[in-house]
């Protein structure tokens, strides 16, 4: 009895394939490469079919990436001296348990404890399922433990007294000794103490509509919850149109999400600071920097450098979403000689910087932060020199304080995707990316983090050259002495041994294709100069992308690139700087 969501977007085969590869990333972000390839050959064709379409958002699709992405969490800062307990330790979060090849329970968390009922050494018959679900269970571990190349299984079971389902995600694996075993994940969710008062406070709800919720988000049907709480089918279809209104949600799909990510907010948050690191360290050539701190009105810790000349004339540089806070040592050297105070606020996220408050607009909260490193620093009006897509907070900040941003240059600038064709274009991996924050936005969280794991793993040059390699351009500037250092150095704030920004990463990369940026765009024109530096090998931006842009924007003034990409700033930071200066 394998699992199958109903009413797929594809081809049942294709999802089922899509979330076996999304375990096996999860467990082993080393196979990224096989699930952007699935992912292409299965969501590229929705995407073509449906524009500007939410893909993928069954529920049962999306419990399985909530799913996937705890244990994909918990893979990475664990260690036990027991292999039992360290495998157990990776689900820390959702209810895992191992089956031995007696059939008995080799080891399960607290959470699998609860939810099944049973303890360590009990057999798999005892399991609180109906017998049929029970017998067909143990049925298909054995299966799998008799079967060295067995593949990850789906399996879908009932309580036996609820009658609630759970969802099994299985694996085979080995103990050193070379005993087989099986790894078996459940998708089921616990409703967290407290949350229905939460929700209800939040959405005037009755305790019997949130009741209705809770059983939504335990993946029972209007039958089933009919059944659950002795109603007709049409009184719960009632009471979920009446929650539909009172939440602002348009469907059972869209109010499950809200719930989930409310219960994700109620519950403990994921501590995202990195270690100790007070310093730009760099790798030889590079001077090594402190960062600074200052604090807004809620007592949010934000970091900043200062680049060049701390005494010289302001500029305010925006790093993108890899956290590029470092220049290569000519540059940096150039910027002191020209007499330059570069200013670099660290995002909230990256660094020692706080996160984004859950809920804040990410525009608003970045350009805030911008705003008040530049009062810690003095400066009141000052160019601004951003990479990739972060010419929108500049927009924003001047929205905000009217007259701080006396001109906008964008290296590598990036721009909001209004057509899918502009999706279409783009390199593998930033299709990936893009098209997942526009057509799957509920899912990038995993993809982002399960990409930020393979590059802790692979190591920078590695991740370089997968994000960048149909990009020869970029390839070659990264690959420069210089700038490998200043990527490398920078992009600590980013990823590091003890840090890894992907939180901060992804909501900027929604916010990017959110509807802000259109806006902004248009309130610009004519307000100051703006210019766009542009690489004809950017993976982001192709050539025709970045014509429609430069024909839609005439205000902004472009200058392209044969030889540069999306890293065109480090090829090319002598134009960037030739630039601010007309401006200061």
């Amino acid at each position: 009895m394998t699992a199958k969501a109903s009413q797929r977007d594809g081809g049942d085969a294709d999802i089922d394939d899509l979330i076996g590869r999304v375990y096996d990333v999860a467990l082993d972000p080393s196979r990224y490469e096989d699930l952007l390839d699935k992912w292409e050959s299965t969501v590229a064709p929705l995407r073509q079919a449906q524009d500007a379409t939410l893909l993928l958002d069954e529920p049962g699709i999306v419990g399985h990436f909530e799913r996937a992405d705890a244990v994909l969490e918990g893979m990475g800062a664990k260690r036990s001296t027991d292999e039992i307990a360290l495998l157990l330790q990776q689900f820390d979060t959702v209810a895992a348990v191992v089956i031995s090849e007696r059939l008995d329970v080799a080891g399960l968390n607290e959470a699998a404890a609860h939810l099944l009922g049973t303890g360590q050494g009990a057999r798999l018959t005892s399991f609180p399922l109906e017998a049929e679900d029970r017998a067909a269970l143990a049925r298909q571990i054995a299966r799998m433990l008799g079967d060295a190349s067995s593949e990850p299984s789906v399996f879908r079971v009932r309580r036996e007294e609820e009658g609630q389902f759970i969802v099994f995600h299985m694996r085979r694996a080995a103990r050193a000794s070379g005993e087989p075993i099986v790894i078996a994940v459940t998708s089921d969710l616990r409703w967290p103490k407290g949350f229905g008062d939460i929700l209800a406070e939040a959405f005037s709800l009755s305790a019997a509509e949130t009741d209705v919720v809770r059983l939504l988000v335990e993946c029972c049907s209007v039958k089933d919850i009919a059944e659950t709480r002795g109603r007709s089918v049409e009184t719960v279809r009632a009471q979920i149109k009446a929650i539909l209104g009172k939440t602002e949600t348009r469907s059972q799909i869209e109010l499950i999400r809200l719930a989930l990510s409310m219960m994700d907010i109620a519950g403990a948050t994921e501590d995202a600071q990195p270690g100790p690191r007070l310093i730009s360290q760099g790798l030889g050539q590079l001077e090594p920097l402190p960062f600074r701190t200052v604090f807004d009105a809620d007592d949010r810790a934000i970091d900043y450098l200062i680049l060049g000349d701390p005494k010289g004339t302001p500029v305010l540089f925006f790093h993108m979403d890899f956290g590029f806070v470092r220049w290569t040592v000519s540059a940096e050297a150039e910027a002191a000689r020209l007499g330059l105070k570069v200013i670099v606020p660290v995002r909230g996220g990256f660094g020692h910087s706080d996160p984004t408050p859950k809920g804040a607009n990410f525009g608003d909260v970045a350009a805030r932060d911008a705003i008040r490193v530049l009062d810690e620093e003095g400066v009141t009006s000052c160019p601004v020199l951003a990479l990739a897509a972060d010419h929108m907070i500049a927009l924003r900040l001047e929205q905000l304080r009217p007259g701080t941003v006396t001109a906008i240059v964008a290296a590598g600038g990036y721009f909001p995707c209004v057509t899918s064709e502009q999706v279409e274009r783009m390199h593998k991996w930033h299709r990936f990316i893009q098209a997942g924050a526009r057509y799957t936005p509920h899912l990038l969280p995993f993809l982002v983090k399960a990409g930020f794991h393979l590059a802790r793993r692979g190591g920078k040059r590695a991740f370089v050259h997968s994000v960048f390699g149909e990009s020869p351009a970029d390839i070659a500037t990264f690959e420069d002495e210089e700038v490998f250092e200043a990527l490398v150095t920078g992009s600590e704030v980013c990823l590091s041994d003890t840090h890894s920004a992907h939180d901060g990463f992804t909501r900027q990369t929604l916010w990017e294709h959110g509807p802000d940026l259109p806006k902004l765009l248009k309130w610009s024109e004519g307000r100051f100069p703006y210019h766009s530096l542009n690489g004809l090998q950017d993976p982001g931006m192709h050539p025709d992308t970045i014509a429609e842009h430069a024909a839609a924007h005439p205000w902004i003034e472009f200058k392209l690139y044969e030889d540069a990409g999306q890293l065109l700033f480090f090829r090319h930071w002598r134009d960037a700087l030739a630039l601010i200066l007309r401006y200061l």
